[in-house]
């Protein structure tokens, strides 16, 4: 008789143990996939892909990437010249101090000099600074050679993005992971060693 309660035990045991781990899983299952990122939260973090073929010289486009403004603009050879005649008046040319891929550590801050994709977020509070391209306007100065401004404190950035000295923004605006897929598209938030 007792071979027949121990051997009742051992099923009774086995049984409750496996409705348990059973409750437990059918319990947990919802909890755990609720740490799933939603689809709306997936899309935000995809990258954005753009097509710069009908982007003309001097024009600017600007699109969303994980909720931040980033700004394409189709840089002018005016444009890029006047990059070096500023490089007295920044706080970081070299952009030592910036956030940004490594190849995008050259006084163009780009992969190619004639494309420019950098976020439109000044570094100081987070305004979203404005493109300023016009060169010497009235209300920045004779020495102005085109850049974006930042209307809420008055942070100057140049063509490439580098900060002014003496602005309250402390570094260069950002430079979000891009790649070219090939020579009318471009892709930002993925990164690749193609140049």
């Amino acid at each position: 008789m007792s071979d027949i309660n121990n051997e009742r035990r051992k099923f009774l045991a086995t049984a409750t143990t496996i409705s348990g781990i059973a409750g437990v899983t059918m319990f947990a299952a919802p909890f755990v996939a609720s740490f799933k990122p939603s689809v709306r939260a997936q899309a935000l973090g995809a990258p954005v892909e753009l097509d710069i073929s009908m982007l003309e010289l001097g024009a600017i486009v600007k699109v969303e990437w994980r909720g931040r403004a980033v700004m394409v603009v189709h840089r002018t050879m005016e444009m890029l010249d006047s990059l070096t005649e500023v490089e007295s008046f920044l706080s970081d040319p070299q952009s030592q101090a910036s956030i940004q891929p490594n190849y995008a550590t050259n006084e163009f801050r780009s992969i190619r000099p004639e494309i420019l994709v950098v976020e439109g977020i000044c570094t100081h509070l987070g305004c979203v600074p404005l493109p300023r391209f016009e060169v010497s306007p009235q209300d920045l100065g004779a020495d102005w050679q085109g850049g974006f401004y930042c209307p809420c404190h008055g942070s100057k950035f140049d063509l490439s993005g580098r900060v002014y000295s003496g602005v309250p923004a402390p570094t260069n605006l950002s430079i979000p992971p891009y790649a070219f897929l090939d020579n009318q598209r471009l892709i930002i938030g993925q990164e690749t060693s193609e140049a």
